[in-house]
């Protein structure tokens, strides 16, 4: 099973009223369970990985979060958002004795390496999209990130 399968297998899951699902194939096991905090294991085979995402209710939050920012709407407006591609857990340096790959005020341009994303063992570079100036950085280094969940905010160059 890839990992755009299990995204719309969580994405229905969260739509319906099921409690829990699992899954087996040769390649692994994957159980999706909805709570208060849902929660997404996958173990493959060979490894034994398990991942437990964020819970379902952190993006959920964010539409509430934006509910203050017309105070701050005028500079708000021209910022974009670099997302994650994929679940996982979210680091902002390449390893514990590097320095942080983008902090806020770092200028960064289209395929610059901003974090890394591990994701079944792997670590994945995230690159940048576009060219500015990162002005937010939304998630805490080695935090659980979801597919698509904003991870930082950037001012765009001119």
């Amino acid at each position: 099973m890839d990992l755009k399968q299990i995204h719309e297998l969580i994405k229905i899951v969260n739509k319906s009223n099921i409690g829990e699902i699992s899954i087996e194939d040769k390649d692994g096991k994957v159980t999706i369970k909805q709570k208060e905090e849902a929660a997404v294991t996958y173990t493959a085979a060979p490894s034994q990985a398990v991942y437990a995402p964020a819970p379902a209710a952190a993006p959920a939050a964010a539409p509430a979060a934006s509910a203050p920012a017309p105070v701050a709407a005028p500079k708000a407006d021209n910022l974009i958002t670099i997302k994650s591609p994929m679940i996982g857990t979210f680091y902002r340096r390449p390893s514990p004795d590097k320095p942080l790959l983008a902090d806020v005020g770092t200028d960064v341009s289209a395929g610059k390496v901003v974090c890394i994303i591990e994701a079944m063992k792997l670590f994945n570079e995230i690159e940048s999209e576009i060219s500015g100036t990162i002005v937010k950085v939304l998630v805490e280094d080695a935090s659980p990130v979801e597919f698509d969940q904003p991870l930082f905010l950037v001012e765009p160059n001119k």
